[in-house]
């Protein structure tokens, strides 16, 4: 299959629908949630290794959500807790610029909530939700070499490690050595 016939297969989503695991809600994130996300978008610990610079005030959250809700092509969620209603992260999944036919995903989670297995669960539940609901079978993903921990979530998820290479921050100011996965899903 050439690269034209797997970019006509991509099939793009019009509303991101509400997702749920056993200790998770995956929603959409919306404008009311820029106090909650800019509780991990401010914190140093999380944006070390993330492509955006750290967000200094709520007007700069909000001028994310409103960027992403209308005009970007993936599904953007916050990540609710069940138990308590409480935003603690957000994650994402969509058509992969770099890799035609393929889906990429992130995803970033308030530092006191890391080591839960939390990122893990939603993430397993994105790629299963474009697999199962969108027919996507090849998924994509990289991290930081000096994060380890963010490996460990894509293969706890089924990727493995294909190649090094590096990504750059969003103003270019910085770039990082970074690890790339890859699964396929029949």
């Amino acid at each position: 299959m050439n690269i034209i016939q797997k970019i006509k297969q991509i099939k793009y989503i019009k509303t991101t629908p509400v997702l749920e695991t056993e200790r998770l809600i995956l929603r959409p994130i919306t404008p009311k949630d820029a106090d909650a996300a800019f509780v991990w978008l401010s914190d140093e610990k999380v944006n070390k290794f993330m492509p955006y610079n750290l967000y200094q005030n709520t007007d700069e959250v909000l001028h994310w959500i409103n960027e992403i809700i209308p005009k970007d092509k993936n599904c953007h969620w916050g990540i609710v807790l069940k138990e308590n209603n409480l935003l603690i992260g957000s994650c994402s999944i969509g058509p992969d610029k770099k890799e035609p036919g393929a889906w990429g995903f992130g995803y970033n989670i308030r530092s006191d909530y890391w080591n839960k297995g939390l990122t893990t669960e939603a993430t397993k539940r994105m790629i299963e939700f474009a697999h199962k609901e969108q027919g996507i079978k090849d998924f994509v993903s990289n991290h930081a070499v000096d994060n380890p921990a963010s490996g460990k979530v894509m293969e706890k998820c089924g990727l493995v490690f294909d190649h090094y290479g590096e990504y750059s921050t969003f103003d270019g100011t910085e770039t990082f050595k970074a690890k790339f996965y890859k699964m396929h899903i029949d």
